[in-house]
């Protein structure tokens, strides 16, 4: 790393003290909460082995669940390596609760683009949501940015069956819920329809608050183990958690009828999943630093960022608004060549299944499409976002930034 751009991380590093602590703060609640998980569920050497064939009786899948269920505070939870990605959790929770005629209401605009193929907004429609009889309807933001409290006493009605609230921004630029913004969502859509299924899509938002939103009334959740929960060892899967009987409907599509969550060998991925979640809040606490320094080094040299270092945060997603295509593509490409894996490798925008617009995507990660490695990607379409996120520890992303700082500068 060249002189000034040392000196530049050193002058943000000094002014990031309280967040620094914050983080640790945050991390240190979460362990606590994980632990106790464990020592409840007394997990021992038997539960990491595993069993084949139909997975009757695998002691470890079912105090995986267990322990799920704990550290969310949930009545049921379960957790899968059979959860091909985050988007196909959130899947198996809308098509296992939502039935022909039934209304999904996405509460803070439009979902994350892959979410759309699935609801019917594009794509095979035939396959999707709407495409089996599901009403669809999604709340605009105010100014692009805010959800609209006001207007979900509006939108909410008693055809409503789930309201889907995503906490983490997506390709957006809109702000991410934070739990206590999920808890007045939910007052409200209660309010309205008591009956209705506030579900969250909480991906990258898992341990970077004290809370969970499954603390503060939501109905059900749902994530994908590669990213914050899996602590950056866990190769693949998902997890919902919530109360018993939507997370029964949504283990039956993920399976079948009678299967539910008791079947699925684990396929020796036991110990990776228990490790996983025990490493998380620490993992998170590394990705949430690196976060905070890309934001204070960005802005200190011209660029908009989000969250500003000083607001909240409830997710590890950190954003740099770069105006044109050149500087995004450039980060992109530093980033990638700081990666462990496929350094040597130059990222290009390119079609990606799911998404309208072409992609580029940084990030040599151990776990193919991990996030919670360190990772940037974009869409190429105005204003030319890069979406960092992960970071095992916080120097790899110190060494990244002062990299692009090294290349920007000169």
């Amino acid at each position: 790393m060249k002189e000034k751009s040392f000196e530049i991380i050193k002058q943000a590093e000094n002014k990031l003290t309280k967040q620094f602590e914050r983080a640790a703060h945050i991390a240190f609640v979460n362990q606590e909460k994980v632990l106790k998980a464990f020592q409840e569920v007394k997990i021992g050497e038997e539960h990491f082995y595993s069993v084949s064939g139909y997975g009757h009786d695998d002691l470890g899948r079912e105090a995986i669940d267990n322990i799920f269920a704990k550290v969310f505070h949930a009545e049921k939870a379960i957790v899968r390596n059979h959860f091909v990605s985050g988007t196909h959790t959130l899947a198996c929770v809308l098509f296992g609760n939502l039935r022909y005629g039934e209304e999904l209401v996405s509460i803070a605009g439009a979902p994350y683009d892959t979410m759309e193929e699935v609801i019917g907004k594009r794509g095979n429609i035939r396959a999707s949501l709407i495409g089996h009889g599901v009403k669809y309807k999604e709340i605009p933001l105010k100014d692009g940015m805010d959800v609209d409290l006001e207007a979900i006493e509006d939108y909410i009605t008693k055809d409503s069956k789930v309201a889907l609230i995503q906490r983490s921004r997506g390709y957006s630029l809109r702000k991410p819920l934070t739990v206590e913004m999920i808890a007045e969502i939910v007052k409200r859509v209660k309010a309205k329809n008591p009956d209705c299924i506030c579900f969250v899509d909480n991906c990258y938002g898992e341990f970077v608050e004290e809370l969970e939103p499954t603390d503060v009334g939501a109905d059900i959740l749902a994530g994908s183990l590669i990213k914050n929960p899996g602590g950056g060892i866990v190769e693949t899967g998902g997890y919902i958690a919530g109360k018993e009987e939507f997370v029964d409907m949504a283990a039956m599509r993920l399976t079948a009828p009678g299967i539910g969550s008791k079947g699925g060998a684990m396929l020796n991925q036991s110990r990776l999943i228990l490790q996983g979640i025990f490493m998380a809040p620490a993992i998170v606490a590394e990705a949430v630093k690196g976060a905070l320094l890309a934001a204070e080094v960005l802005e200190m040299i011209g660029f908009k960022t989000s969250p500003l270092v000083d607001e909240k945060r409830t997710d590890i997603i950190q954003t740099i608004e770069f105006g044109s295509p050149e500087p995004l593509i450039e980060f992109c490409k530093t980033l990638q060549s700081y990666s462990p894996v496929d350094s040597y490798l130059t990222p290009i925008p390119d079609e990606v299944p799911g998404y309208d617009d072409k992609l580029i995507m940084a990030g040599g990660s151990f776990i193919e499409g991990s996030t919670i490695e360190l990772s940037a990607d974009g869409p190429l379409r105005a204003p030319y976002v890069a979406y960092m996120q992960g970071g095992l520890n916080y120097s790899h992303v110190k060494l990244a930034i002062g990299g692009f700082l090294d290349s920007y500068l000169k």
